[in-house]
């Protein structure tokens, strides 16, 4: 199946482990909660359930912090729709007090540790290029 978007997490490769972990989830949820991406669920052969999942692959990329810096600058001009995750919200509990830590911090001056991305797959390869994909 050819798509014409791509979706892609990109995490500071400085984080723990249980960080990435977290971060990527959340990133996730971002996406997938406001994109049509979502298939159909999936039922077992003894007809359980569950929940669907993406319906294209999604790609996960190591990059520094300077780099995340840099692939949101270029992002905003692009036709991309973005997630983001700032060291900030480890200490967070919830979803207002993550707003609310973000509204603190001006663009350029966001501590990014995570950015997910959904978009026209030419734009993202663009924004992802030199990257590594995450190990």
């Amino acid at each position: 199946m050819e798509l014409d978007t791509k979706i892609v997490v990109i995490l500071r490769d400085d984080l723990l482990t249980w960080q990435k972990l977290n971060v990527t989830a959340f990133l996730m949820t971002g996406i997938g909660g406001t994109q049509n991406m979502i298939g159909e669920s999936y039922i077992d052969g003894d007809g359980v359930a569950y929940l669907p999942m993406s319906q294209q692959p999604i790609m996960i990329y190591s990059a520094s912090g300077q780099e995340l810096k840099d692939i949101l600058r270029k992002a905003l001009t692009k036709d991309v729709n973005m997630t983001i995750y700032t060291e900030e919200l480890f200490k967070t509990y919830n979803d207002e007090d993550n707003r609310a830590k973000v509204a603190e911090y001006r663009t350029d001056d966001l501590n990014l540790v995570g950015m997910g991305m959904i978009g026209k797959k030419n734009h993202i390869n663009r924004l992802t290029k030199g990257l590594s994909l995450h190990d």
